[in-house]
């Protein structure tokens, strides 16, 4: 199988109408997340609402209108924290749910403007032949991995 060619759709499976919409982080500070994305990574905030004790928001890649991150802040109990990766290898420890990842086009371009804006990359680029991609692996400031890809 290769990722150039993917395989035939399941028209006929019951679940056909699914489609991916967001991802969800819950966070302890959602100021913070939210001024995060929208400064440092230029997303946009989608729509933004109170649920109960909770504030939670959808945020958009500047020109993405396909992939939202939901953003879930306060309420009680507080989140526990994510453990803090020295690297990708020591974030594989952990169980659950990984990271997200968001293609790029140019990822030495990408890279080099978030050092600019002062994020710290938990992995430098490197190419994964195997599935044809340039990555590197960034993180919010809650420990909240995401990766970056480029196709080559």
């Amino acid at each position: 199988m290769s990722l150039t060619q993917l395989p035939m759709h399941k028209e006929t499976s019951p679940f056909a109408s699914m489609r991916g919409h967001h991802v969800a982080l819950r966070v302890p500070d959602f100021a913070v997340e939210l001024r995060w994305f929208v400064e440092v990574l230029d997303f946009r905030v989608v729509h933004q609402w109170p649920y109960e004790d909770q504030q939670l928001a959808y945020v958009a890649p500047a020109a993405d209108d396909g992939f939202f991150v939901e953003i879930l802040g306060g309420g009680s109990p507080s989140p526990i924290p994510r453990p803090s990766y020295r690297d990708l290898g020591d974030s594989l420890r952990q169980g659950g749910q990984h990271h997200f990842c968001l293609n790029v086009v140019d990822m030495d371009a990408t890279v080099a403007e978030l050092r600019r804006r002062g994020v710290t990359l938990v992995t430098e680029p490197f190419v994964l032949p195997v599935i044809n991609r340039k990555l590197a692996f960034i993180a919010d400031p809650f420990g909240n991995l995401i990766e970056l890809a480029q196709v080559l």
